[in-house]
């Protein structure tokens, strides 16, 4: 069963008016919407400003014929599906192999029959319409094996880095919480200990030589003065530790089957603490300076975890981004840097904001930036897959949009809108 759409039409070019206005109203008869040319190069204009669902060609026009038209529609992309049929008296074998190898289709030989030609145009256009049902189904089983694909890795990674960071929280989580909570003893005992050495000062006027020379060589004044110190110095180290450790069981946190509320700027917070150590000066390379203003924004309704992921992506390719134009030299006076801005872009969404000013991309870049496999990092350092995943998980996940700026040798932005 064939269906043409309204537009779909057939286009017969001979230059013999007998023969158009036979075929013509044999097909306009059968159902078909018709158009006709006189020659080759009509034809092919005609062609170029509405191509035809399939073509009737005579071999034998003036002009350029046939055999050259066919070869100048098959040479353009545009053009090169549509199924064309000869129509020629020139019967012989050598002809006919001609025909088939510049793309045609089939033959019908003069003088024709109105019901095999009906019959033919019919075949073929069902072939042809068969053949673009399979593409598009091809392309969209790509397209749905690509996603899938992508969304396995993503969450595999998701998983893998989910138990490692869980398991390293945890672990740290024991030692730390024996330092913690000795501390404070310890300060006391320290606080006992220096009382009662300087009641012994006070009481004994002439302590014995060699406690005078021991107290002498260990500086006991400026030992009991700093060691105050330096418990305070590991109880803030303590709590940095602990703080990271938190950090990492929020980044590493498992989302449940359902969205849950989560406030966006907790997560840029613990991913910034995470890839803390990649903004410290390395070498020549001063520091990477992070710049965050945040606005008041309500929780977002969002699987914590997988928006983690996305910030990470995100701000680990800036920090890539920063160390390429460090490197080529683009950079050397002026300051790196990254900066993230929240706000409210509509009613019922939130905008986050990340932009450096790196090496940025072409146009040509960032029109494929998203796509599945796609990378400009040399091999062993991209997959091209942290993009695409970051670009499935705010779209089809949760139903927002991702944008991305860039400038060739001057930063990259990327927005993120999710919906409340």
């Amino acid at each position: 069963m064939i269906t043409m759409k309204n537009s779909d039409f057939v286009l017969i070019v001979d230059d013999n008016p007998t023969n158009l206005s036979v075929l013509s109203q044999a097909l306009k008869s059968a159902g078909f919407a018709v158009r006709v040319a006189e020659d080759g190069e009509s034809a092919i204009e005609m062609v170029h400003h509405k191509p035809p669902a399939l073509i009737l060609l005579d071999v034998q026009m003036p002009g350029i014929d046939g055999f050259e038209t066919c070869q100048k529609l098959k040479a353009d992309p545009l053009m090169q599906n549509i199924p064309i049929i000869f129509m020629t008296a020139l019967a012989d074998t050598g002809n006919m192999v001609k025909g088939f190898s510049l793309g045609a289709v089939d033959y019908i030989p003069k003088p024709f029959e109105q019901a095999e030609v009906i019959a033919r145009v019919r075949m073929h256009l069902q072939l042809k319409q068969l053949t673009d049902n399979l593409e598009q189904m091809v392309t969209e089983r790509t397209t749905a094996l690509q996603k899938a694909q992508v969304q396995l890795v993503q969450q595999e990674k998701l998983s893998m880095l989910g138990q490692l960071v869980a398991g390293v929280a945890h672990e740290m989580n024991n030692p730390i919480s024996c330092i913690v909570s000795n501390i404070h003893p310890a300060q006391e005992y320290i606080a006992d200990l220096t009382h009662v050495l300087q009641l012994c000062q006070e009481n004994y006027s002439q302590l014995p030589p060699v406690i005078q020379n021991a107290i002498a060589q260990i500086d006991l004044d400026f030992l009991l003065e700093d060691l105050p110190k330096l418990l305070n110095s590991m109880q803030v180290s303590t709590e940095r530790i602990k703080e990271i450790s938190v950090s990492l069981r929020n980044f590493a946190r498992t989302d449940t089957s359902v969205k849950v509320k989560f406030d966006v700027h907790e997560g840029l917070d613990d991913t910034l603490l995470i890839l803390r150590h990649r903004f410290k000066g390395l070498g020549q390379r001063p520091e990477i300076k992070v710049v965050r203003k945040y606005a008041s924004l309500p929780k977002v309704e969002c699987y914590p975890g997988q928006l983690n992921q996305v910030f990470m992506n995100i701000l680990a390719n800036a920090v890539d981004a920063l160390e390429d134009v460090w490197q080529q030299g683009k950079r050397v006076n002026d300051s790196l840097a990254i900066n993230i801005f929240t706000e409210m872009s509509s009613p019922g969404y939130v905008t986050i904001r990340i932009a450096d000013n790196g090496i940025g991309m072409t146009d040509e870049v960032r029109q494929e930036i998203f796509n599945y496999l796609f990378t400009t990092k040399t091999v062993g350092k991209g997959t091209g897959l942290g993009l695409a995943i970051a670009y499935q998980i705010v779209v089809e996940k949760h139903g927002g949009a991702m944008e991305v700026n860039s400038i060739l040798n001057q930063g990259t932005e990327f927005a993120i809108m999710l919906p409340l």
